[in-house]
Order: C-alpha cells, then sequence, then structure tokens
C-alpha cells in the first residue's frame, strides 16, 4: 500500500514536470512559492490586518494559527518523519527552487498558508478577502508540487494540518470570547 503511493507521488511529480512546467506558470509559481520562505507573505499579511480594527481578529487567529504549524509541522512531525525530498528519490526529477532543509513531509508552505486561509475564511468581513485567501493557500500548495520540492501527499496532509490549527484557534478564541461577555457583561 505504501509503495503504491509512493509511486503515485513520484508519478504525479514527474507528470507535473513534463506536461505542465512552462515559462508562464515558472514565473508565477516560482515567486509565489519562495514567498512561502519562513511563512513570510503569510505573516506580513496578517501583521497587516493586525493594523485594521475590523480585521484585528483574522489577523490574530492567523498568526496564532501559524504559531501551532510552526511549532507541530516544522518542529515536530517534519523531524520525526523525515522523509526525503523528492528529487533526492525521484530519478528524473529537477527541482526548480533549492530547499536547505532536507525532510519533505509535511509541506510547512501549505500548513502556514492553509492556516491563514481557513482562519481568514472565518473572520474576515469581505468575502473577496476570504476568497483570495484561499486561492493563495491553494496555489502555495500547488507551487510546492510544480517546483518539485514537495510529494503530492506532503502538501495534502500540510492543508489538512494547517486547516486544524485554524479550527483549533477558532475554538480557543470563540471560547475566550464567551468567558470575556461571562465574566465582564456589557450593558
Amino acid at each position: 500500500m505504501l509503495a503504491a503511493l509512493a509511486q503515485w507521488d513520484a508519478s504525479v511529480l514527474l507528470w507535473i514536470q513534463e506536461n505542465v512546467r512552462c515559462g508562464l506558470l515558472s514565473a508565477i509559481l516560482v515567486p509565489w512559492s519562495k514567498l512561502g520562505n519562513a511563512g513570510f507573505i503569510w505573516i506580513l499579511l496578517s501583521v497587516l490586518l493586525l493594523l485594521i480594527p475590523k480585521t484585528r481578529k483574522a489577523g490574530t487567529a492567523a498568526l496564532l494559527a501559524m504559531l501551532l504549524s510552526l511549532i507541530f509541522t516544522n518542529g515536530i512531525i517534519k523531524h520525526l518523519a523525515a522523509r526525503q525530498r523528492p528529487w533526492l528519490v525521484v530519478e528524473g526529477l529537477v527541482p526548480l527552487l533549492a530547499e536547505p532543509d532536507p525532510n519533505s513531509f509535511p509541506s510547512g508552505h501549505t500548513a502556514a498558508a492553509m492556516a491563514c486561509a481557513v482562519a481568514w475564511l472565518k473572520t474576515l468581513p469581505v468575502r473577496w478577502g476570504r476568497v483570495l485567501a484561499m486561492v493563495g493557500a491553494v496555489l502555495m500548495g500547488l507551487s510546492r508540487l510544480y517546483v518539485g520540492v514537495h510529494f503530492p501527499t506532503d502538501v495534502l496532509v500540510g492543508a489538512v494540518l494547517g486547516a486544524v490549527y485554524a479550527c483549533v484557534v477558532l475554538a480557543l478564541i470563540a471560547w475566550w470570547e464567551r468567558k470575556k461577555t461571562q465574566s465582564f457583561p456589557q450593558e
């Protein structure tokens, strides 16, 4: 079963390399993937959201969800799984980016992006912002496949973990807001 999954993972990446990669997509997806390094784009956008009273909750939720992602995805799970990067094990795969971290599973870029997107999906006051957040997160995951630095299962698990982190944070925020309202009733 695991061997079949590993074969599928490899075949998807080789198919992308042979059938999808082109100059136009590389000009878009390589820089987009780089913007996810260390969560840069997501941290920047979340900090900007903190500056606006209407979106402060969205910024806070996203930053807290990314903190969980940093601790669990990048700090613990990645090192425990110690799955090698695709180009190290898939013959003929050429990555478009250099990744200094040798561990592939799960995708930290995707986990951070999805953590933000789900947090924003539930807290941003404008629909277009929620849609753009989700599109950006999905593109981040796809970009990691496109550049050849993650297997599809890395990206899928990263997306699920990011969504879980956001849901945990949103539940904690809702609990805090209920507790605050009960402790300090407004008149």
